[in-house]
């Protein structure tokens, strides 16, 4: 449908107000809004994280685009919560204890969203507590982010955490000082170097 290709151009682009035009535009058209948010603004977002991956385009580009979706999910988000459209999956995230940078944070959950997630973001200089209880309140997957190594350190006490727990939720690391080998070390289910391949993580462990 054109009115839906034309929602994922225009996202990409980064043109809001012609996102929010357009959704509501094929919402008069009486278009399914499960099928605006998957084949226009999902489509438009899985492009966007494709050309960052492959380093095509920047962060101001992917926050812009991001900042569009959400123009066009401020319209969407009643009508998919009034038809009960159930979301692919819920995700908390947050930027462990002792640490305040929060624009890779930011950035992973404008990703999620535009995956068609539901994204509960639990700020910065979280605590163990909040990831457990962010688990305990449904979330199928818990976010950890650290720009600092010594903060990376927090990421250990959470997974444990979750695991005395005996927390279903998959645990994703992430962040400057972060890598795979970390990852096997602490037992998280996943790493992730960017934004774009964290949600791919995210996507494989809802399906698992």
């Amino acid at each position: 449908m054109a009115s839906l290709n034309a929602i994922s151009e225009a996202l990409q682009k980064g043109k809001a107000d012609e996102v929010k035009t357009l959704v509501t535009a094929a919402l008069d058209e009486k278009v399914d809004a499960k099928k605006v948010l998957e084949e226009g603004l999902i489509a438009g977002m899985d492009i966007i994280g494709g050309r960052f991956k492959r380093n095509e385009i920047y962060i101001p580009e992917v926050l812009i685009a991001a900042r569009a979706m959400h123009a066009g999910m401020s319209v969407l988000e009643p009508i998919l919560v009034e038809s009960g459209v159930k979301m692919i999956g819920k995700i908390a995230i947050g930027t462990v204890k002792g640490d305040l940078h929060d624009i890779g944070k930011n950035l992973v959950a404008m990703m999620y969203k535009g995956a068609g997630f539901s994204v509960v973001d639990l700020g910065v200089d979280v605590a163990a507590e909040k990831f457990v209880q962010a688990s305990d309140d449904g979330a199928d997957i818990v976010g950890l982010s650290a720009l600092l190594t010594t903060t990376m350190v927090q990421m250990k006490n959470v997974l444990e955490s979750l695991k005395e727990k005996g927390s279903k939720a998959k645990a994703i690391i992430g962040g400057a000082p972060v890598t795979q080998n970390y990852c096997d070390e602490v037992g998280a289910d996943g790493y992730a170097a960017d934004a774009a391949t964290a949600v791919e993580i995210g996507k494989a462990l809802i399906k698992a």
